[in-house]
Order: structure tokens, then sequence, then C-alpha cells
């Protein structure tokens, strides 16, 4: 019996406010959703239940280990798998484009969707991060990175590229974002200042690679700068070079959240946590 041709695959934890319209643009190019809750408070798992969805309850560690495994979970049961988090909203143009490749002979195994971001309630077409991601795989050919923070989906296929956007509608209000980017300066830190990780098992920096892969070496780059001056130079190319400013108010808070409190506060952390390892002397 031929597999069913596309499974969508969703992570959850309290997303009420936004799964509704997640779901029913992923339903539109598959009616098969897998979604993995993590025991959700609100009524997530309702609405989910009320649309169709395949709901199971797993505990949440981490964002590759609880990836990898409902990669695991589908990947007997479904060709393709297109990967999305609760707040990531296909457009018409994705779906379209999408159905079109997996009602026809697909050339490639994998394929890159770029992602549009959102702060504060608005879209932000300039100052955005706006980065590529694997996203829609062949079943056996991708897996999440093992890394803390900042994982991509990677696979031994050479990906290609979707037309459309993933618009990332953040529902969280700022003093949420900023805790929850908070907890990511943790991991990052951790991540910078732990062993590097090599090999197979995370995407490589590479600058004639696809787009993934030239971010994560021009990120590379960056934390060759000087502390302070690193971050200084990313508000001014985020807020400047990338045309920040014509978002207006919006624009100018994301670029001075991302750049100059994000990222100076994981510099802050990487300062602290070496300062804690010296040991102190006193005379």
């Amino acid at each position: 019996m031929e597999k069913p041709n596309c499974v969508v695959v969703i992570l959850t934890f309290n997303s009420a406010s936004i799964i509704r319209e997640t779901v029913s643009q992923a339903k539109k190019l598959s009616p098969h959703v897998y979604v993995v809750d993590s025991h959700s408070s609100d009524n997530t798992v309702a609405i989910l239940e009320e649309l169709g969805c395949t709901v199971v309850q797993r505990p949440f560690s981490n964002y590759s280990d609880q990836r990898n495994w409902a990669i695991a979970q589908v990947e007997a049961s479904y060709s393709w798998q297109l990967h999305l988090d609760a707040d990531e909203v296909l457009d018409a143009q994705a779906v379209d484009e999408i159905k079109a490749l997996l009602s026809g002979t697909p050339r490639f195994d994998a394929y890159l969707l770029r992602r549009r971001d959102y702060f504060m309630g608005k879209m932000l077409r300039f100052s955005g991060v706006n980065p590529w991601h694997l996203r829609l795989f062949r079943s056996g050919t991708g897996r999440c990175e093992s890394r803390l923070y900042d994982q991509h989906f990677i696979s031994s296929a050479t990906p290609g590229r979707l037309n459309g956007f993933m618009h990332d509608k953040n529902s969280a209000r700022l003093s949420d974002w900023i805790a929850s980017h908070n907890r990511w300066s943790d991991a990052e830190a951790k991540e910078k200042l732990g062993p590097r990780v090599g090999g197979d098992n995370v995407l490589q920096p590479r600058l004639m690679g696809d787009a993934r892969e030239r971010t994560r070496f021009i990120k590379e780059l960056y934390y060759k700068l000087p502390t302070g001056l690193r971050s200084l130079s990313y508000f001014v190319y985020r807020y400047v070079f990338r045309l920040g400013f014509l978002d207006g108010t919006t624009g100018f808070y994301f670029a001075f959240f991302q750049a100059l409190w994000f990222r100076m506060l994981v510099d802050a952390k990487m300062y602290e946590q070496r300062s804690t390892q010296i040991p102190q002397r006193f005379n």
C-alpha cells in the first residue's frame, strides 16, 4: 500500500492564540497534521482535536530531542515531512508551490523555506532576520541538529528552494519575548563556550554553501569581532544597511533588542562564565 504523500509536523505548548491559523493553512496542503504537544494548560489540544489533527503528548526536553522524536514517529508512514513551529503560518504562495511540488516529481529530496519575522504584532519587511530553513524533506533524509540554540534541520541531500514564506507570527508580548530570549542567551553562551561539535551532527559553516551555511559562516566571523563592537556592528547592519528603519518604530525596537540587548546579553553571560572560572587571588 502506498504511503500518504506528506505529513505536517507541529510542536505546541500553550499555543491557543495562533494554532488555529497555523493548522488551517497547513491543512490546505495535507490533511495529515501530526502534533507533539508538551502538556499545554490552555485549550490548544481542544482546538487541535476540533481541527482533526493527530495529537500526542510528550514532555519537552529540548528542541532537537522533540523534533527528532517526532521525525522518527512519522517517517515509516509518510513519504514527505513538513515541519512547522506552532506560530509559523504558511502563506498562499508557499501552500500552492508545495502542493504542486508534491503532486509531481520533485527534483530534490529536501527544500528550504524562508521565514518572515513579526515583532510586537507587526510584520517586519526589512529589519527581520528572515532566515532560510530546511523544513520540507523526504522521510529518511532529514533530522534536527543537536545544538542548544539556533537549531536547523540538516540533510545529506542538496536542498532546493521554495517560494513563499512561513510567517512567524510570534504572538508573545514583549515581556514574554524578553523572557524567552533571556533563556536562549543562556543556551547560546553555553554553546559558544562548550566544546566544538563537528561531523555530520550539525550544520557546517560554509561561505560557498547554501543560505543557512553562509549565515553560520558569517556568525562564526561575528564571534571573532571584539566584544561590544560586534553587537553594535550588528545593530548598524540590521537597522541601517538592511533598511530596518523603514519598519518604523517597531523596526528600531526589533534591531535594538535583537542586537544591542540580546547579543550583548550573550556576550555578558560569556564574560561572566569565563570570569567565574578564573581563581580569584587576594594579597
